[in-house]
């Protein structure tokens, strides 16, 4: 069965991001998955082939990892060209992060529908995939979440065709060049076995697992007429988002201890450029215009309804076109205040649903049309803009911290980086 979802637990209290973020919403999912140098969507290959013009890998390709479930075949194929340092005087590119929490296709052709999205407009995209999704329900007792009954879930399970769906998208994802990262496993955001309550070790244990249902769906599904997963995720997993922006703080040092290289569950970012959290890349969603508000709004879908619809995911039909608008225009104007000033990396965080008539995803490919296409900017995975922060001069990356939100740098680009 789906989870029944976070939102009827849950009461604002007030408008705007400061009230959603001290809600820990800006995460939460209702009733499916929750939920210098030119760095970022690169032209080296395509959905057909490598960047020869060779076949992408499939799994007889790759070499099996443990039972079959994954396979390693190599590096991964359509990646942009490898970063390089800015230069003096150089403009930062203007990088745009599109992320998917939960990730999991539950036939209503959202995850093929942005695949397709992504492919049109040469981008790369963040899918933060729940482990729970590659758990047939009838397996549910295999997962063991730390202060929770065994197989507990508070976004449910899906079907096992979904499972299989779900399968075959982020196989194409990764093929795809986009970046397979981990939203966790049971989405738990209230009372005691809440993941703010959670240890370091809590969290490894909820890794360990996640790890475990991706690397082993073939042996908890008996399904080994399917193809494997091309990649080696142990290797591959270096970020992911906490449920509900929740429990970052002591996710910190293990997410250090695995390797891991960025975290984005800070709620109530802002738009400048970013810093590191105990030795982790920190990428928070981030506050931006709200078309008619005086307050800001966080950078993702839910929050969007969380200021419209309030503690329903069905408003009132007859003000979807006038939402729909304002979320579209909300995105904009955040990408818009960054690439017109500070060029600070800008984050978008998504679910694939349908609320208030699908409104949000109209919203969020809207927005994306909008920004793909204009000089300088790179439609990327977090991964991806991790590794061009981490070949950058550190004497670079602190002068660009020094820009606020919409402050353009004095003198130019030019001027403003020729020395630091």
């Amino acid at each position: 069965m789906r989870g029944i979802g976070q939102v009827s637990r849950r009461k604002l209290l007030g408008a705007g991001v400061g009230a959603a973020a001290a809600l820990g919403i800006a995460g939460c999912s209702t009733n499916g998955p929750d939920k210098g140098g030119r760095s970022g969507s690169g032209k080296d290959g395509n959905a057909d082939g490598g960047p020869d013009g060779s076949p992408t890998p499939t799994q007889n390709d790759g070499k099996p990892i443990g039972d079959g479930s994954t396979s390693d075949t190599g590096k991964q194929p359509n990646q942009p060209d490898a970063p390089v340092p800015l230069q003096p005087g150089q403009t930062p590119p203007q990088f745009v992060v599109f992320s998917w929490d939960g990730a999991g296709e539950v036939g209503n052709g959202l995850f093929p529908r942005f695949l397709e999205l992504a492919k049109n407009h040469d981008a790369r995209m963040t899918f933060f995939l729940s482990g729970l999704y590659l758990l047939p329900e009838s397996k549910k007792d295999l997962y063991r979440p730390p202060n929770n009954r065994v197989g507990a879930s508070d976004i449910g399970y899906l079907t096992d065709e979904h499972v299989k769906a779900t399968l075959k998208y982020v196989r194409q994802a990764w093929l795809e060049g986009h970046e397979i990262g981990t939203h966790f496993n049971g989405h738990f955001c209230g009372g005691s076995g809440s993941v703010a309550h959670w240890t370091p070790a809590d969290w490894q244990n909820e890794i360990d697992q996640a790890i475990g249902f991706v690397t082993k769906w073939k042996t908890n599904s008996g399904w080994s007429d399917l193809d494997a997963l091309p990649f080696d995720y142990a290797k591959e997993l270096v970020g992911g988002r906490t449920p509900c922006l929740l429990g970052q703080d002591n996710l910190l040092p293990t997410a250090k201890r695995l390797g891991w290289r960025y975290d984005a569950s800070s709620p109530g970012g802002r738009q400048m450029w970013p810093v590191k959290r105990k030795g982790i890349w920190d990428f928070p969603l981030q506050a931006v215009p709200f078309p008619g508000h005086s307050f800001e709004v966080l950078s993702m879908d839910y929050n969007m309804l969380a200021n419209q619809s309030k503690n329903t995911t069905k408003g009132m039909p007859s003000r979807y076109p006038g939402w729909r608008e304002q979320a579209t225009e909300a995105y904009v104007s955040g990408f818009r205040r960054a690439y017109e000033t500070n060029r600070a990396p800008f984050f978008i965080g998504n679910h694939f649903e349908q609320w208030n008539g699908g409104i949000y995803m109209d919203a969020v490919e809207e927005a994306l049309k909008q920004m793909a296409g204009k000089k300088d900017v790179r439609l990327v995975s977090f991964k991806q803009f991790t590794d061009w922060l981490d070949v950058q001069d550190p004497k670079i990356l602190a002068k660009l911290r020094t820009l606020e939100v919409g402050q353009s740098p004095a003198g130019g680009w030019s001027t403003f980086l020729k020395t630091v």
